[in-house]
């Protein structure tokens, strides 16, 4: 808004998990095992032997903490959170193993996603080439979870969706995590859009509708069934914000983006 007169949009940027790919919790624990028993196995290798629940419980603290760092709006590395789920196994663990074996647990804990995919929202790729033919600048802001950005992009490559992208942001890489603004506008500024001529899709009330807003753009809500989440991270109570338009689905993004933007 400039003026309390609304710009038209130049930019649409969207949110990644239950956006454009759709998790299930079973596919959340299949990746949860995959992880689990890989580290067991590259662990042993080196001598070291835990009970898996043991390393359950090491997995389970791991995503809690990383959670209170998202509620904090704060990110950290890829690298960082493997060393973290390894010295939750136990303290000083990740300086005793040798650096083949931290690497061996990374690449595990990563390929966790490839091996057990969400499924893309089959409307994605038609919004996504809807959208860029209208001449619109096109952005991806994505917390990340358990999974590097690194991995988000070779997905989308094979998915199709990668090339309408301008801006890839990811809060593993940016250290920043939605709702905060500043991941937003880190996306925005690498778009050269402004916040008023710019409106953010996804489906979470906090950390998509919350963050655009406070980042002043406006936004697209698409609820999901709460069940319908995998390993997808949701934490904190819910951000009052109210959504500029909100859809069943995201073969509804185009048309209300037009009709935000005064009709196509």
């Amino acid at each position: 808004m400039t003026g309390g007169v609304p710009q038209k949009i130049r930019a649409v940027t969207f949110d990644l998990w239950q956006t454009l790919i759709l998790d299930r919790p079973e596919l959340g624990e299949k990746r949860g095992r995959l992880r689990v028993d890989g580290a067991a196995a590259a662990l042993r290798k080196a001598g070291f032997r835990f009970s898996e629940g043991h390393l359950w419980a090491a997995y389970r603290s791991c995503a809690t903490l990383c959670n209170a760092i998202r509620a904090q709006e704060r990110d950290i590395s890829f690298s960082e959170q493997v060393e973290l789920f390894i010295e939750q196994i136990r303290r000083g663990l990740a300086r005793e193993l040798p650096p083949e074996v931290v690497d061996e647990v990374a690449a595990v804990y990563d390929r966790a996603f490839l091996r057990f995919p969400p499924a893309l929202d089959p409307d994605a790729p038609g919004v996504l080439a809807a959208l860029k033919e209208r001449g619109l600048a096109l952005g991806l802001i994505s917390n990340t979870g358990m999974t590097p950005g690194s991995t988000f992009r070779a997905y989308m490559g094979e998915a199709g969706i990668l090339e309408p992208f301008d801006v890839l942001v990811f809060s593993n890489e940016a250290r920043r995590a939605k709702p905060s603004m500043d991941i937003f506008r880190l996306a925005l500024d690498a778009l050269g859009a402004a916040p008023g001529a710019s409106v953010h899709v996804g489906d979470d009330p906090t950390n998509d509708v919350a963050g655009a807003k406070a980042a002043g753009m406006r936004a697209i809500w698409i609820p999901r069934p709460e069940g319908s989440y995998g390993e997808f991270d949701r934490y904190g109570a819910p951000r009052a914000a109210k959504p500029d338009a909100t859809v069943e689905g995201l073969a509804q993004v185009v048309e209300a983006v037009e009709a935000l933007d005064g009709g196509p």
